[in-house]
């Protein structure tokens, strides 16, 4: 999949409307950013058009305002700190649309920076409103979609713009389809897919369409439970989805048929309560008393998980091995993942909580590539492609 990029199009002097995804967490007694990685991850495609002279034009949404105007989630943050980053002024319009913001786009000369306001303050924005589409790609003489992480949804900013503008992929974009692609398409094997999270129920397609590409399926997390649970083991107060029980079974099945190796937890941290401090014990999988939760994977699976891992050449990983917020159930997640930083083995990580973890532990630079995209990396995965990048022109 080889899309146009802003390589492929003369931007100087253009008005550059860029899709970026600056989603992120915020303190919510300060309102101050937590982690900037995912406004760090647009700094090449930005950086470029400026020195390129185009009039950069940036449009992201900010948590879930439900088309409504949220105080606390206006990008007014987001632009000082990204002028800081950039070292050059950001220009701030407190709408997307309007008169007010056309008077500011106009005002713009080359290699200058405007950020709009939060998007999902129109509900427009989700619903693919064609009309707020034309009114957004009027801001602009080129589209640029640099938002991985919103690929995955077909909304007014993702697919509509790129209906009125020339669009082309940010290389953030580009990145993150190779990278994932390459998934897919070219392994190095042996391949493992290392799956962690609270649901089977989020990941079944991606994990049917996977399982003709790996050699190896590592599973842990709140889904390890339903599958336990299809395989007769008792889970007591665990995480359980009932009702796909049948879909583990059928997927264990697959497996099977298809050689393809599935480890499940050997043992396990389990408690009573899930909450900070609780006492806890470390159990065989095949002895979790009734009445306790499993909360982490235990030793022994650390050990399994961690000697198939060294013998992989590409790694995903997506979803946490445990319950992470709480940091006695964080230590198989933490212990796996200081593994991977540690291999030579292309690691690549799905995004979501599975990004924020890798971030906070200070091995984002360790892994081959941390996707910017949860939903969107599982997804694109799924299906191969995404509605925010299908509306992009191929090279050829």
């Amino acid at each position: 999949m080889d899309k146009m990029t802003v390589k492929d199009v003369k931007v100087s002097g253009k008005r550059t409307l860029v899709r970026v995804d600056f989603n992120v967490p915020l303190d919510k007694k300060t309102g101050e950013i937590t982690d900037d990685a995912r406004i760090r991850a647009a700094l090449p495609s930005i950086t470029y058009l400026i020195d390129k002279g185009a009039k950069v034009i940036l449009m992201s949404h900010l948590g879930r305002p439900d088309g409504k105007v949220v105080e606390s989630l206006r990008l007014g943050v987001i632009a000082r700190h990204l002028s800081q980053l950039l070292g050059k002024p950001v220009a701030y319009a407190k709408d997307c649309i309007g008169p007010e913001v056309e008077k500011m786009v106009s005002a713009l000369k080359n290699g200058d920076v405007l950020l709009l306001e939060n998007l999902r303050f129109h509900p427009e924005e989700e619903s693919g409103d064609s009309a707020f589409a034309r009114a957004l790609a009027s801001l602009g003489d080129i589209y640029v979609n640099d938002a991985f992480g919103t690929a995955h949804r077909a909304h007014a900013s993702v697919t509509g713009v790129a209906k009125h503008l020339p669009a082309v992929a940010g290389f953030l974009m580009e990145k993150e389809i190779k990278s994932l692609g390459n998934l897919l398409q070219n392994p190095a094997r042996p391949f493992a897919a290392l799956l962690g999270g609270a649901k089977i129920s989020d990941k079944v397609v991606m994990l049917e369409n996977i399982m003709d590409k790996v050699d190896t399926m590592l599973i842990g997390g709140g889904m390890a439970g339903t599958f336990l649970k299809a395989q007769g083991y008792e889970i007591g107060i665990s995480l359980l989805e009932a009702d796909r029980i049948e879909t583990a079974k059928k997927l264990m099945n697959k497996a099977r048929e298809k050689k393809v190796r599935l480890l499940l937890p050997l043992d396990a941290v389990v408690t009573a309560k899930i909450e900070a401090n609780a006492p806890t014990e470390v159990v065989p999988i095949s002895a979790v008393p009734k009445d306790k939760a499993i909360a982490d994977i235990g030793p022994q699976t650390v050990k399994a998980f961690s000697d198939e891992l060294r013998r992989s050449k590409t790694i995903f990983w997506n979803g946490p091995l445990g319950v992470y917020e709480i940091p006695q159930f964080a230590k198989g997640t933490q212990e796996i993942a200081g593994l991977l930083a540690g291999l030579k083995a292309n690691t690549v990580i799905g995004g979501g909580n599975t990004a924020d973890i890798v971030n906070e532990m200070g091995l984002t630079h360790k892994m081959t590539f941390v996707s910017t995209g949860g939903g969107a990396s599982l997804e694109f995965l799924s299906k191969g492609t995404l509605p925010g990048i299908e509306v992009l022109p191929d090279k050829n």
